[in-house]
């Protein structure tokens, strides 16, 4: 499957969703208020692009999140989708995530490793209308990418990720992000097999001086192991600082649009690498709103 194809078939769901409601008019306003604004005084809260927020689903409202990065030098792409279930409420959450990859060469398209995740709120669950917000991750990640290619780890792992929140008065809010992957039997790309540790952290601060467009920045420190025919399991980190900018749509039908867009930058002792990501998440009820 080549590059266009594969965007065409991974984008078409979500931009047809856009098209329809964008087509629907919005009601009528007595002022001249951003039609973007919000229905209601709200805040974008569970729309960061590479850290995770500490915000279950609601009861009832499910959401859909894709990314999708490029590379312009080396034509090389990442994309993610990734949907969110309450389980039935913002207790619980289960979630699927499904990774896809490009090394810059049309033949190279890849499906990375699957994700199965369930999420506890341990903090701020039901509107208590806390400041801080957390809620644990625990993930099963399934062997579904070609370890052969780079593309997954060849083995079964297990993923843990801490995710906490915390409002800053008004206008800031703050995420930090912590977390460590096992894979028990990680497998080098000629086969070889071994115990691979990786390691995640990072922050983001979000402004807030409109309810519709954020801009905010993240800041991602990851830790990763190689396995190597030799035994050896040399370590590698990488940097990414990503600023960016998000939107809300809102419709009264209770549907929410957030796209956005951000400049990641990688930093590691090869150099510094620009990419152009973009973002966009579709979050309605399961049911009709009355």
């Amino acid at each position: 499957m080549t590059a266009v194809r594969l965007l065409h078939f991974i984008f078409r769901p979500a931009l047809l969703s856009l098209a329809l409601v964008c087509a629907v008019p919005f009601p009528a306003r007595a002022d001249n208020a951003n039609p973007f604004a919000l229905e209601r005084d709200e805040k974008i809260r569970d729309n960061l692009f590479l850290l995770e927020e500490a915000y279950n689903q609601e009861p009832g409202v499910i959401q859909h999140i894709q990314a999708f990065s490029l590379n312009p030098q080396t034509r090389s792409w990442n994309y993610s989708f990734t949907e969110e279930w309450p389980v039935p409420t913002d207790r619980h959450q289960l979630s699927l995530t499904i990774p896809a990859m490009n090394q810059g060469q049309a033949s190279s398209s890849a499906v990375g490793d699957l994700l199965i995740n369930y999420r506890l709120q341990a903090i701020g669950a039901g509107g208590t209308g806390r400041r801080i917000a957390m809620a644990p991750r625990l993930s099963l990640v399934l062997p579904t990418g070609k370890y052969q290619n780079g593309n997954g780890r060849g083995g079964t792992g297990f993923q843990l990720n801490l995710p906490i929140s915390l409002e800053i008065g008004d206008h800031f809010v703050a995420h930090w992000n912590a977390g460590f992957t096992t894979t028990p039997s990680a497998k080098s790309p000629a086969g070889y097999s071994a115990f691979a540790l990786d390691i995640n952290a990072g922050a983001a601060l979000i402004w807030l001086p409109l309810s519709w467009a954020n801009p905010l920045i993240e800041v991602v420190h990851l830790s990763s192991q190689e396995i190597r025919e030799d035994g050896t399991r040399p370590r590698s980190s990488t940097a990414i600082i990503n600023p960016g900018i998000r939107f809300a749509l809102n419709h009264r039908s209770g549907l929410q649009i957030v796209p956005g867009i951000s400049i990641p930058v990688q930093l590691d002792r090869t150099g510094a690498k620009a990419s152009v990501l973009f973002y966009l998440s579709l979050e309605h009820p399961l049911g009709r709103r009355r």
